[in-house]
């Protein structure tokens, strides 16, 4: 029987042999301390592996079959609700019968407690078999698990603590709700003036005479925006001073909103309306919605002007989430097109076998399983930092190694987690987007399904912050690190160059040419920066020099080159970083070595080609920008 876990031997590398599951298992069981938990690593890890492999089953046999109907069956409003079509809900069926929104959570709330890790690998094989599927799957128990996040951040939840066990929380009612599969929740966050730039929303909450706050306006581009509950990021602030901690994002607040109500004779009474269902060129079985409250009642997360602190905790596990999902889409492409390569003969051979065929398979495999280590490293950082924080603030503790080790984690999972979006979703597009190149003539029809998976691709660099978001968050926090620590950083310079020459290893010496090269592009705009900086400062007293250079820093002024380029730069980060890892399992796992070399030979190319264009253009856009802004 078909199993999309079985079958993927990249898979199962990581989850029997680069995984260390213990550390993972320890935090996910609380220590060992509960009664009905499991008691040793290879205990969780066989209950893993059941679900792994229950998950591959259903994807491959259950979702994928149904992947063509559900891509024609268009979702549509009667009567003012969402109605999906019958192979959606076929499938949510057997979803719901598996208890896969049960999975993270905790056992006192009804949940099967596995990692998240777990759930983020079984992601990848239900976004193989239809990713819009994976898409509306994630709104169940991954809303379950934030508001569970959300009432311990907050201060809402008790806990047991000699039983390691929740004996309250906030919101428990809609968490087993969810976990039945009965009802999802949502992300209220775009408006039709505001994408990127939250600063914009107008979305108001107001505390009424009752005490309760009231909801008023619209919300865009909500997926799965017909659930019941729905986190929403409002304004409840107004600073006429820009100084003023509450202007900006600091005036917004994160609510949860309960946008429906079933009453016991079998109607539904409404707080929120559902405008219009979005008609998108790919995702279409997952629902797009425009919804508008018009004083509905809503619930404060936290406290008044920390939206933005509570939206970014859901982001970080989401971005990771989308970046295993484009892994899987990546990957049903390179299937089909490798399939299809293998059959289709030309000139004699099958097309499998003509050189520049052969060369695009390659690099397409070789791009998905970089992407998968990326992945996996970001998930496991991610998770073991937001779990060792929960498990300090309920067991006490922290302080030296537990610092340093949590501070390791906390930054690695930022350097990871942007790295991730921006090459997954790029690469999702650029795999998809051959897969139809290599099927020809057919690729173009729709008889293939490859057509299929580039309009599903196409909205992964846009969702979830853009391509170009996570850009500017890697220049920043890579040039701020920088800024922070010049003696640090220089001193990376002159080891990488060493390293390059001098390393006694092949793969250690190749991995510090391209560290050596994106170090140097980073000094580069740092240079220019500077540059700039102290040109500006000739209008300044010396006295004046030591305060401007220290916080005088206007990213829209003085980083223009290194923004210009942050893409460039982004990309370079992540082969830098996937190059660390893979050599990093190659010593681990000898066997491994071959897709070292395979990455290596392919990033070095890029990584100087990268570099030269950072190091060497930009200038002409930058006068053409000034000329616009004098």
């Amino acid at each position: 029987m078909a199993n999309f876990f079985k079958d993927n031997d990249d898979l199962q590398f990581y989850f029997h042999e680069a995984i260390d599951w213990a550390p993972l298992v320890e935090v996910t069981e609380f220590g060992y301390r509960t009664a009905e938990g499991f008691k040793s690593p290879g205990e969780a890890v066989t209950f893993y592996r059941e679900v792994a492999e229950s998950v591959g089953e259903l994807a491959a046999t259950q979702i994928a079959p149904r992947a063509a109907l559900i891509d024609k069956e268009d979702n549509r409003i009667e009567n003012g609700e969402v109605v999906m079509g019958p192979s959606m809900n076929a499938v949510f069926a057997a979803i719901k019968e598996a208890e896969l929104h049960r999975l993270c959570l905790p056992r006192e709330l009804g949940g099967l407690n596995a990692p998240l890790l777990l759930y983020f690998l079984s992601g990848e094989m239900i976004a193989r078999a239809d990713v819009s599927v994976m898409t509306h799957h994630s709104f169940h128990g991954g809303m379950a698990m934030a508001m569970l996040a959300y009432s311990i951040h907050e201060g809402s939840t008790k806990l047991d603590l000699q039983n390691a066990r929740i004996e309250s929380t906030r919101f428990a009612e809609a968490i087993e709700e969810i976990a039945r599969g009965d009802a999802w929740g949502c992300m209220d966050i775009t408006e039709s003036n505001a994408g990127s730039d939250m600063a914009a929303l107008r979305t108001r909450a107001e505390v009424g005479p009752d005490g309760q706050f009231y909801l008023t306006g619209q919300k865009i581009f909500i997926t799965s925006g017909h659930g019941k509950y729905h986190f929403v990021i409002a304004r409840t602030e107004d600073a006429a001073d820009p100084e003023d901690p509450f202007s900006g994002l600091g005036g917004l607040s994160m609510f949860l909103v309960k946008t429906y109500e079933d009453r016991p004779d079998g109607t539904r009474e409404r707080f929120a309306t559902i405008d219009r269902i979005e008609e998108k060129l790919g995702h279409h079985a997952s629902v797009t919605a425009a919804l508008s409250f018009d004083r509905t009642p809503a619930q404060l997360v936290g406290k008044r002007g920390e939206g933005f602190k509570y939206m970014l905790t859901l982001m970080n596990n989401a971005r990771i989430g989308v970046g295993f999902e484009c892994i899987g889409l990546a990957e049903s492409a390179y299937r089909l097109a490798n399939a299809y390569a293998q059959e289709r003969r030309s000139m004699g051979k099958t097309i499998a076998q003509h050189e520049i065929i052969a060369d695009m398979l390659d690099e397409m495999n070789t791009d998905i399983q970089a992407l998968r280590a990326l992945a996996v490293d970001a998930a496991i950082c991610e998770e073991m930092y937001q779990k060792r924080a929960i498990f300090g603030r309920f067991a006490g503790g922290g302080g030296g190694d537990k610092d340093r080790e949590m501070q390791r984690l906390r930054t690695r999972s930022r350097r990871l987690t942007p790295l991730l979006k921006y090459l997954a979703a790029e690469k999702a597009v650029e795999i998809a987007r051959r897969a139809i190149q290599i099927h020809g003539g057919v690729g173009y029809t729709k008889d293939y399904g490859a057509e299929k998976l580039l309009r599903d691709a196409v909205v992964m660099p846009i969702y979830e912050g853009t391509s170009q978001i996570q850009s500017l968050m890697v220049m920043k926090d890579t040039l701020t690190s920088a800024i922070k620590r010049p003696s640090e950083f220089l001193s990376r310079i002159a080891e990488t160059r060493l390293a390059a020459m001098r390393a006694p290893e092949v793969l250690d010496r190749r991995v510090a040419r391209i560290q050596s090269l994106s170090l140097s592009a980073q000094q580069h705009l740092l240079t220019r920066t500077a540059a700039g900086k102290l040109r500006a400062l000739s209008d300044l007293p010396l006295s004046d020099w030591r305060n401007a250079l220290k916080k005088g820093w206007d990213p829209k002024r003085d980083f223009s080159l290194a923004m210009l380029h942050a893409e460039r730069l982004t990309r370079l980060c992540a082969d830098e970083a996937i190059a660390e890892i893979l050599v990093a399992q190659a010593k681990r796992h000898p066997a491994r070595r071959e897709l070292a070399e395979r990455f290596l030979d392919r990033a070095e190319l890029r990584v100087r080609a990268v570099h030269e264009e950072i190091t060497t253009t930009g200038g002409r856009i930058l006068s053409l920008l000034g000329a616009v802004d004098r």
